[in-house]
């Protein structure tokens, strides 16, 4: 039996190289998808940490009180992440990136409108992360070699990040994230805990009231904006995981640890010693002792692999308007615009620019998750690369969707929220997140074209996959693929039909599903595929005959 690096043959042709650090948009093939359960959980866990998150909790508090704060923090990275896992997982079935993915719903065509929005959001991700790693790292220089120089920082994690988007995810999780930031981080961590905790006074900041301005729900919505500013770059890597099992449940519990830990770390942050922007805490943790300088050291490095993953998911986005373009000129175009806005423009607070994500990206994943579901829990490549070019039903239901958020909760540029407040928004403070999840999802388009057939996983040993397992046909020279599935019940003589086929092909080798080996009496030596009289394929019809009775 053939080794877990050893190249599997796929029953559609891929016309990209293998090499797995620029792999293009089409499905990923088996001998690249590597990253298991611990893999996922350590990508995601390093994603989850970020200096950028602890200072989020300034848009919770003063304005909720601490109890409640914790509260949103709970409930909206528990929504957030629900999301999030579940794209996680549908990339690692559908083995394309988060944009191609969108192809199914809102048609080929129709997913360039979410592949701007998301190069736009994480080109801006980008400079916000290289912002705050160049200012840590300008804080720590200042103490200990008496210059800060922060654009020369810039510069240097720019291109850092520049390094490990050529390399690729799965060499970043390999070589960086496990021997690396695995070991640095959790120590940092618990230095960054204790000195957050050291002299707060927490009874006094448990008791003290909030100033009334938000709700939880509303407080919720930001902690949800953070968790799904991730949704569209999900599949981006969990492409490369070995199933759907090891990207949701690596994605669930590597990321809602750390995130709520930190936004909970963060309002205590905020609260006790009066920080509220990602530009004053570097300082003000390095001014401790010298285990501060290391904490503070470790965090910075830690973070640079979050600037790769935005500039990398933008280069992977752009390539979905622009599949000829190769990756690593796109990885290159990316990294360098971030890094010339983060010299350019100055750090600043971004609650708005997190609602606004949210307002985007919450009815964008309601409408791919029940576009999923209608397609039978998986996504063909026909449902992806050869659908219609626009599916006007799911695009009104995603505008839908973020109408409905707006109007329950402006947020965005100056002229934006006052154009929308002419509209009355209510002031119930039941939150967004939820009702425009619901309306997107409920006017996804409830008629689909009937699905021709499950995309084919070796691994797979699900009903559903055997039972739409591509039979080959050959027809003016060309090899065909063509689901040989009914609706009926599956019996032992249509595996053992679709398996005789599967025996005789050259080209494919055999699933390894040990019953329809027997079914079939498939002992076909893999060092000799020429056919034999005794092996050759029934004749045409036959298949389909056996399968109908």
């Amino acid at each position: 039996m053939a080794s877990r690096d050893t190249p599997r043959a796929c029953p559609y042709p891929v016309g990209v190289s293998d090499d797995r650090a620029t792999w293009g948009i089409e499905p990923v093939p088996d001998r690249l998808r590597v990253l298991g359960l611990l893999d996922n959980g350590l990508l995601w866990g390093n994603l989850g940490v970020s200096l950028l998150v602890i200072v989020a909790g300034a848009a919770l508090v003063p304005a909720l009180s601490l109890p409640d704060a914790l509260v949103a923090i709970v409930v909206g990275g528990l929504i957030g992440q629900v999301m999030l896992s579940a794209a996680a997982a549908i990339g690692a079935h559908a083995r394309v990136p988060a944009m191609v993915l969108m192809r199914a719903p809102l048609g080929r065509r129709g997913s360039s409108l979410p592949t701007a929005v998301n190069v736009v959001q994480t080109l801006g991700w980008t400079v916000f992360e290289l912002l705050v790693i160049a200012t840590a790292a300008a804080a720590l220089s200042d103490r200990l070699f008496g210059f800060r120089a922060q654009w020369l920082w810039t510069l240097i994690f720019g291109a850092v990040a520049l390094g490990f988007g050529l390399v690729g995810p799965i060499g970043v999780v390999r070589t960086f994230i496990r021997r690396v930031t695995v070991w640095a981080i959790p120590l940092a961590l618990a230095y960054l805990t204790w000195w957050a905790l050291h002299g707060s006074h927490l009874a006094a900041l448990w008791h003290r009231p909030g100033t009334g301005h938000l709700s939880i729900w509303q407080g919720a919505d930001i902690v949800v904006g953070i968790t799904v500013s991730w949704i569209p770059l999900a599949a981006d890597y969990t492409r490369f995981s070995r199933d759907g099992r090891s990207a949701l449940a690596g994605s669930f519990v590597g990321y809602l640890l750390p995130n709520v830990a930190l936004l909970a770390l963060g309002t205590v942050i905020v609260l006790s010693r009066n920080i509220f922007d990602a530009a004053s805490l570097p300082t003000a943790v390095v001014a401790g002792s010298a285990a501060a300088v290391l904490a503070l050291l470790a965090l910075t490095v830690g973070e640079t692999d979050d600037a790769f993953a935005n500039a990398y998911s933008a280069a992977v986005s752009l390539q979905n308007l622009a599949p000829g373009v190769p990756l690593r000129l796109l990885v290159t175009l990316t990294t360098a615009l971030g890094t010339i806005g983060a010299l350019t423009i100055n750090l600043a607070s971004y609650q708005t620019f997190l609602l606004l994500l949210g307002s985007v990206f919450v009815p964008l994943f309601a409408v791919l998750l029940a576009d999923w579901l209608l397609a039978g829990f998986a996504y063909s490549r026909e449902d992806v690369f050869d659908g219609p070019a626009w599916r006007p039903g799911s695009i009104a239901a995603w505008v839908a969707g973020f109408a409905l958020y707006q109007w329950l909760y402006p947020t965005g540029p100056h002229w934006w929220v006052d154009l929308v407040g002419k509209l009355n928004p209510p002031s119930w403070g039941i939150g967004a997140t939820v009702p425009s999840f619901a309306c997107a999802f409920t006017l996804a388009p409830c008629r689909r074209r009937r699905r021709r057939r499950t995309p084919y996983d070796p691994g797979s040993r699900t009903r559903s996959a055997i039972i739409a397992a591509p039979t080959r046909e050959e027809e003016n020279g060309q090899w065909h693929h063509r689901s040989t599935a009914s609706s009926e019940a599956f019996s032992a003589a249509s595996a053992a039909a679709v398996a005789d086929r599967w025996a005789t092909s050259p080209e494919c080798s055999f699933p390894p599903w040990p019953a329809w080996s027997q079914a079939a009496g498939c002992r076909r030596s893999s060092a000799n595929s020429s056919r034999t009289a005794s092996q050759a394929p029934p004749a045409r019809g036959s298949a389909r005959a056996r399968i109908r009775a």
